[in-house]
């Protein structure tokens, strides 16, 4: 059987989404506030950073791709969540699954190139700041943006390649809330642990190495503050410590669900909501808390809307 069209598998059932009614309700509650946070929390800075001239800075500019691509993470499985929860028949099709696990990885696969950038950005900023928007121009933001999708989807669909051609005739459970490629791997009507190791390895190594960058950027920007300076050291410290909180937040989940191949159905269910849906609420909270540049534009805003309200 070598194909989509060819799979005796029509649909899914996960299994995570059958439990008691008081549970059903927790998790509806639970998963409707943090999406309705996601959005109007990310949705906020976006517009922020659109209609504040004073944000129209290469940061801010990759920071409110950053705030779409968090939208686009939780809208891709928490309103499915919360449908299922509601449903009597917990399952999604076939095609379905396929989809939300290539949405799930073309999306993290743009976000390690946005964190990337934004870390980028900072080193630009700090260490050669007289060169700074000379190097960072539109062209080299819009760049990183549209190389960050063209990662996303060539690493989606590399493994998207190798688990397509199994064949899948039974069984169709997953003790899950989501679907991906490791999981439905196991579902194969063949001996797919190859299948499954080098889909967990392009995972799991595409979230290491990115890690690993990321803390040496930031190393790296912080021994050259050091060096010229350490009394600027605390301050650099704190202008960075918004981002290098979201890095460990993003990827702490990303390497126990892709470096851990088969971690304990609790623990995975758990990391899941965490990825899904409480990182994107916590990002645009951690920039906007700990971002005075943010903090500064909000009282624009609340003088703009006082004095309209008043005139």
């Amino acid at each position: 059987m070598g194909g989509l069209n060819d799979s005796v598998v029509t649909e899914i059932v996960l299994l995570a989404l059958s439990c008691s009614w008081e549970k059903k309700l927790f998790l509806i509650l639970i998963c409707s506030l943090l999406y309705l946070a996601v959005i109007l929390g990310n949705l906020f800075i976006l517009f922020l950073v659109i209609f504040d001239s004073h944000l129209h800075s290469p940061m801010y500019f990759l920071l409110a791709n950053l705030s779409l691509i968090d939208v686009c993470l939780s809208s891709t499985t928490v309103p499915k969540i919360i449908k299922d929860l509601l449903n009597e028949y917990k399952i999604i099709s076939f095609q379905g699954c396929m989809a939300q696990i290539c949405f799930i990885h073309i999306i993290g696969g743009v976000e390690m190139v946005l964190l990337i950038a934004m870390a980028f950005d900072r080193c630009t900023a700090i260490c050669k700041p007289l060169h700074y928007l000379k190097i960072m121009n539109s062209k080299i933001c819009i760049s990183f943006v549209i190389t960050g999708w063209v990662k996303g989807v060539i690493h989606a669909m590399s493994q998207f390649l190798f688990v397509i051609n199994l064949p899948f005739c039974g069984p169709n459970k997953v003790d899950s809330f989501y679907c991906d490629f490791p999981k439905i791997i196991k579902l194969a009507c063949t001996d797919a642990v190859n299948f499954e190791f080098i889909v967990t390895a392009n995972s799991g190594f595409m979230s290491m190495g990115t890690f690993f960058l990321l803390i040496l950027s930031y190393s790296l920007i912080l021994i050259t503050v050091w060096k010229r300076s350490s009394g600027e050291l605390s301050k650099a410290f704190v202008t960075l410590s918004a981002h290098i909180t979201v890095v460990f937040l993003f990827f702490t989940p990303c390497m126990f669900l892709y470096v851990w191949p088969s971690p304990p159905p609790s623990i995975d269910k758990n990391l899941f909501i965490v990825e899904c849906a409480i990182i994107p609420v916590l990002n645009s909270t951690i920039y906007t808390l700990r971002n005075k540049d943010i903090k500064v534009a909000i009282k624009r805003l609340s003088k703009k809307i006082s004095y309209s309200t008043f005139f």
